[in-house]
């Protein structure tokens, strides 16, 4: 059956609550996470407060549509590079951190939502589109690690590392993707994304450009460096790629 095109009304709709989104994201860029305010945002549409909360009823909703549509624009770009790195985790490992860097630098005040201060008294959803779209992120690295994983585990193996070191929520999360995932195996994913991170959110937030001519060149060395902490042999041409 196919499915029936939105009507003019479903699309105008539509339309206003994208509308709406674009102009929250503007608001934080100017003035952070706490200028959210549905009623400012109706105001610069010419709209009545009322009828902006028929889109949303709360500013919690709005912020958890944003987070929702930021992880989704993330995980997208994400699994499109591990897709197009064939099973070479070596390439994997040097997509996924591309990807990642040039996501975020496309998408600063995105990045910001989702990895920056959160918007004050804000409540996040226990689940919904934006639980699961961050799951998504997190399932796409541990995918990169779980590739790695017969060379990494010679190296991290023995670490020591039980189910009860997470949370149980998490532990059921991953192992509903990955069934026979060692527990060290996501200390070491926790450790290869707070590494990409740090670097990233360095260079979002103007810490590097005063000190780094070339952060790009500073990304692929710990890039080659991470390569090496899996416990992979990295091709001579990506020493210099």
């Amino acid at each position: 059956m196919v499915d029936a095109k939105p009507n003019r009304r479903e699309r105008l709709r539509a339309e206003a609550a994208q509308e709406i989104k674009t102009i929250a994201l503007k608001h934080m860029a100017e003035n952070g996470t706490a200028a959210v305010s549905l009623r400012a945002i109706a105001r610069e549409m010419g709209m009545t407060a009322g009828a902006i909360y028929s889109y949303y009823d709360t500013r919690d909703d709005l912020i958890t549509a944003l987070i929702a549509d930021v992880y989704n624009s993330l995980v997208q770009a994400l699994e499109e590079a591990i897709a197009g790195a064939s099973g070479d985790p070596v390439e994997q490992v040097m997509a996924y951190g591309r990807a990642y860097r040039t996501w975020a630098l496309a998408n600063p005040q995105e990045f910001r939502l989702v990895y920056g201060d959160p918007a004050p008294d804000y409540q996040a959803p226990p689940c919904g589109p934006a639980a699961d779209a961050e799951h998504r992120a997190c399932t796409a690295l541990t995918g990169v690690v779980v590739s790695a994983w017969p060379w990494a585990e010679r190296l991290h193996g023995e670490g020591g590392y039980t189910w009860d070191d997470y949370s149980p929520e998490f532990v059921v999360m991953v192992r509903s993707a990955f069934a026979d995932l060692h527990p060290a195996a996501i200390a070491l994913a926790m450790r290869l994304w707070g590494r990409l991170h740090g670097l990233v959110s360095l260079e979002i937030y103007g810490h590097l450009r005063p000190q780094v001519q070339d952060p790009a060149k500073l990304f692929h060395e710990e890039l080659v460096d991470l390569t090496r902490l899996l416990g992979l042999s990295v091709p001579v041409a990506a020493l210099s790629d």
